[in-house]
């Protein structure tokens, strides 16, 4: 029976305890810490936070390099630029590829004759076969290349002085097949043909022209000052292709005595 109620009176007790017993803890604190602990502790936000804090500094990182990316791009060729150097390097290299299409040339075949008096004579008879090449002039007879024949031929002579000769070949398509005559001053020979020839270079004649070095004109053979008042000078040429043949009558080197010419050019089969 004492058992019981020692058993009995302990229960009450217990019953009658609340939080208020208890110093400093109540029911409302109670309640608010445990969540304010929860929080702070809370595993998940704080992983969360960091992914944030580091994505936040990559995109920084990435703005700040696709900043510097946009400062050094100017340093960078346009499309536009790059294909204009292109295009330039290949009209560079075109004539140099026309110019390895080209198939070498021949020498001429030439002679010379003691029958000054003779042609001379004879041409006096024909039209346009005695010219006068003035000091410090040159004189250009284009002469076309026409299916009928297989090469070109040539005379003249002079009187009293020698005279420069040479002859070039230009591989442009021929537009038209009458044989043309071009007298100028060297000076004015030179820009009027610069598209054609490129400049020549101010050479001796007596030790022969440079080489031209457009790519549609060969050498055939350089100017030379001939004894054209002593023998009569000759040659032909057989034609490597289509294109004109530029006979050059170069008096440029006088600069007191004109020439007169005596010339003709004929085709032969």
């Amino acid at each position: 029976m004492e058992g019981l109620e020692a058993t009995s009176e302990l229960q009450s007790r217990l019953s009658s305890l609340s939080f208020s017993s208890f110093p400093g803890v109540t029911s409302k604190q109670s309640d608010t810490r445990p969540l304010d602990r929860l929080q702070n502790t809370d595993l998940s936000q704080s992983c969360t936070e960091s992914k944030n804090k580091a994505e936040m500094d990559e995109n920084k990182e990435d703005s700040v390099q696709h900043s510097e990316g946009n400062e050094e791009a100017p340093a960078e060729r346009a499309p536009g630029e790059g294909d204009e150097e292109n295009n330039s390097a290949g009209s560079c290299q075109l004539p140099a590829e026309m110019k390895a299409q080209m198939p070498p040339l021949k020498p001429p075949t030439t002679w010379t004759s003691a029958a000054l008096k003779e042609l001379k004579a004879k041409l006096r008879t024909e039209d346009d076969s005695v010219v006068t090449v003035y000091r410090g002039d040159i004189m250009t007879v284009h002469v076309p290349t026409v299916p009928e024949a297989k090469k070109v031929c040539w005379e003249f002579a002079t009187d009293g002085y020698d005279i420069g000769f040479g002859i070039y070949f230009d591989w442009s398509p021929v537009t038209s097949r009458s044989i043309t005559v071009h007298i100028s001053e060297s000076s004015d020979d030179e820009e009027e043909e610069e598209e054609l020839e490129a400049p020549v270079g101010n050479g001796d004649v007596e030790k022969g022209s440079k080489t031209q070095t457009n790519s549609n004109l060969a050498e055939v053979l350089p100017v030379y000052r001939q004894d054209s008042h002593v023998s009569v000078q000759g040659g032909s040429h057989d034609f490597p292709g289509e294109g004109t043949y530029l006979l050059k009558f170069d008096n440029s080197y006088s600069l007191w005595r004109n020439k007169t010419l005596y010339y003709r050019v004929y085709y032969s089969a």
